[in-house]
């Protein structure tokens, strides 16, 4: 049943993957780069845009330092990522090391989105669901770099597709739930932090940005339900005496 489960759940993500994929390899082997490239990549880097700028990279001759550098800046949202992921993740044992290797923004939605039905086995889902993904990525490369083999067309604008994913991913988890407040704050601070960093420096500011307006508005909201709780269960208690009261004077007056 988890099997089962955590297959329909990646069903949305298999196709966007063996899509980009496919572009991954098509770029890769229009720089001279054939399908073990693509599968070993895939296998041991798999971080979506970061491959897609490694081909730059690689054709480019960047150092070491320079291409640790951007692989930061690339994925740097990652760091924030595993920090939601501690208390999902603290008790999966031997699924641990790979859950933190396998974990993209497509994964994390999945994790992230919805209660575990009854009967599936929650750090088994996380696993398989992580396992799905990434067999959908290095499918699509191998599928692309094959193709860029045997076909010659035009490769501009297949880079853009990242993009467009998460542009898709963006609007699914809006339509998923009426409590916008935490996309809205992505947005809004992303934007501040691209015209005041520029683009090439905005990503850091802006996660952390993110990290720590969104920790204020749940220890808020925290508070509030506190608050609301206690404030129900003064009531409460408050119903219960008149109760008795009127219990007591309805004694009495019986008497």
């Amino acid at each position: 049943m988890t099997a089962k489960y955590a297959f329909k759940q990646s069903i949305p993500i298999m196709a966007g993957y063996i899509v980009l994929g496919m572009g991954f390899g098509v770029l890769l082997e229009s720089k001279g780069y054939g399908v073990i490239w693509a599968i070993a990549m895939s296998v041991f880097i798999y971080a979506g845009s970061m491959q897609y700028v490694a081909i730059d990279l690689i054709t480019g001759g960047a150092s070491m330092i320079a291409t640790a550098l951007m692989t930061l800046m690339v994925n740097a949202r990652h760091l924030f990522y595993g920090i939601s992921m501690l208390d999902k993740y603290k008790d999966t044992g031997k699924y641990e090391p790979y859950l933190i290797f396998s974990l993209t923004d497509e994964t994390y939605s999945l994790v992230c989105s919805g209660e575990i039905p009854e009967g599936v086995d929650g750090n088994k889902y996380y696993f398989l669901v992580s396992l799905f993904d990434q067999f959908y990525w290095v499918l699509g490369s191998v599928i692309g770099s094959v193709l860029g083999s045997v076909l010659d067309f035009n490769t501009a604008g297949i880079d853009f597709s990242m993009t467009a994913l998460f542009l898709v991913v963006f609007v699914e988890q809006w339509k998923s739930t009426k409590d916008h407040a935490s996309a809205i704050t992505g947005v809004a601070a992303s934007v501040v932090c691209l015209l005041i960093f520029g683009a090439g420096n905005f990503v850091i500011p802006a996660m952390i940005c993110i990290t720590i307006i969104l920790f204020l508005m749940k220890k808020f909201r925290k508070g509030s339900d506190e608050v609301n709780g206690k404030n129900m269960s003064e009531n409460s208690e408050i119903t219960e005496v008149n109760v008795m009261h009127m219990s007591e004077e309805g004694e009495v007056e019986h008497v």
